[in-house]
C-alpha cells in the first residue's frame, strides 16, 4: 500500500498484529523493501512485533526523482575524494524524515527500528533527530562513514560503480547477481539459484539504476555522522559481519565504541547481506535488545 509521508508517496508493506510492537525496518541503497527476507520479517512478527518495511524515496514502489536527472557519478567522486561538497537532490536527513513520514501516516508515536547499511546510517539520523520517537536500535552492516575508517577494496567499488552489460532483464539480473555474489557471505552463501530468483524477483518488481545514483550522492553529502554517537540514547544493537567486504567490521567497532551502551554481536563468516541461515539468530537479537527498554 501506498501513504503519504513527508510530502512523498511511500509504498509500504505492514505486517503483524496491529497492537504488537511497532518495528520499523529501513533498507540500503538501492535496495527495496523486498530485500528484507519474508523469513525475518515472519520470524520477527512471531516475537511480537508490527513489522513496517518500506521502499526508500527513489526506489522500488515509492515516489522518484527522475525530473532530476541522471547524476555525474564520475564527477561526484572527484568532489568526495578531494573533500569538497557533493551536490545532492536529497540529504539523508531527507529520507529519516521519510521514515517518520512512514510513521506518522500509520499513526504509531513511537517504534523500534532496524536499519541495514544505508538504511543504518539513515537509522542514526532519526535515533539522533528524533529520540523520543525510536525505542530502540538496530544497525546492520552499517557506518559513520568518517574518512579514517576502511574502504572497500577496489574490486568492489568497481563492480558497484559498473552497468549492466546490455539492456533489458537478463543483464540487470545478471548484474544484480554479480555484485550480490561478490558482497555476500563467504560463511553463509546463498544457493546460485535462490540468488538467481531473488535478482529476478526484484528487478521484475522495479530496475530504478538512476535512483540508486542519486542515494549514493545522499550518501557522499552525508559525510561524516560520527557527531551523531553521543546523541543516540535509544538502547542499541549492531550486528556486523566480520567478513564484510563492502563496510568492514572496524565501521560496526566503531559504533558500539561511539554509543553509550550499545552492544555487538559481530558474526565471522558474514558479509554484506543477510544470510538465511542467520535470520532466526537476528531476530532473536532484535528482539532482545528492544526488551531493554522497558517502556517497549
Amino acid at each position: 500500500m501506498k501513504v503519504h509521508a513527508n510530502g512523498l508517496q511511500i509504498e509500504v508493506d505492514d505486517q503483524g498484529p496491529v497492537d504488537g510492537k511497532p518495528l520499523l525496518l529501513i533498507m540500503g541503497l538501492g535496495m527495496q523493501l523486498i530485500a528484507w527476507p519474508d523469513e525475518l520479517v515472519q520470524a520477527l512478527v512471531q516475537r511480537g512485533f508490527r513489522v513496517i518495511r518500506f521502499d526508500n524515496r527513489d526506489i522500488g514502489l515509492s515516489q522518484g526523482f527522475d525530473e532530476h536527472g541522471v547524476p555525474n557519478m564520475a564527477l561526484a567522486g572527484i568532489r568526495y575524494a578531494m573533500h569538497l561538497r557533493v551536490p545532492a537532490v536529497y540529504s539523508l536527513r531527507d529520507m529519516a524524515q521519510d521514515s517518520l513520514g512512514v510513521l506518522d501516516a500509520l499513526g504509531i508515536a513511537r517504534a523500534h527500528v532496524c536499519g541495514a547499511s544505508m538504511g543504518g546510517m539513515i537509522a542514526q539520523h532519526l535515533a539522533a533527530g528524533a529520540p523520543s520517537r525510536v525505542a530502540s536500535l538496530a544497525l546492520i552492516m552499517t557506518t559513520t562513514g568518517a574518512r579514517w575508517l576502511p574502504a572497500p577494496p577496489l574490486k568492489v567499488r568497481r563492480a558497484l560503480m559498473s552497468r549492466p552489460m546490455g539492456p533489458g532483464e537478463d543483464a540487470a539480473v545478471a548484474w544484480v547477481r554479480r555484485v550480490f555474489g561478490l558482497i555476500g557471505s563467504p560463511g553463509y552463501p546463498t544457493p546460485p539459484e535462490r540468488l538467481e530468483q531473488r535478482a529476478r524477483t526484484s528487478v521484475q518488481r522495479s530496475w530504478h539504476p538512476a535512483g540508486s545514483a542519486r542515494q549514493v550522492l545522499a550518501i557522499m553529502a552525508d559525510g561524516d555522522r560520527s557527531t551523531l554517537l553521543p546523541r543516540i540514547s535509544a538502547p542499541t544493537l549492531v550486528i556486523h559481519g566480520v567478513d564484510d567486504p563492502l563496510v568492514p567490521v572496524e565501521c560496526g567497532r566503531q559504533l558500539v565504541q561511539g554509543i553509550a551502551g550499545a552492544q555487538a554481536d559481530f558474526i565471522d563468516g558474514m558479509g554484506h547481506d543477510l544470510p538465511e541461515p542467520l535470520l532466526g539468530r537476528m531476530a532473536d537479537a532484535i528482539a532482545r535488545n528492544a526488551a531493554r527498554n522497558g517502556r517497549g
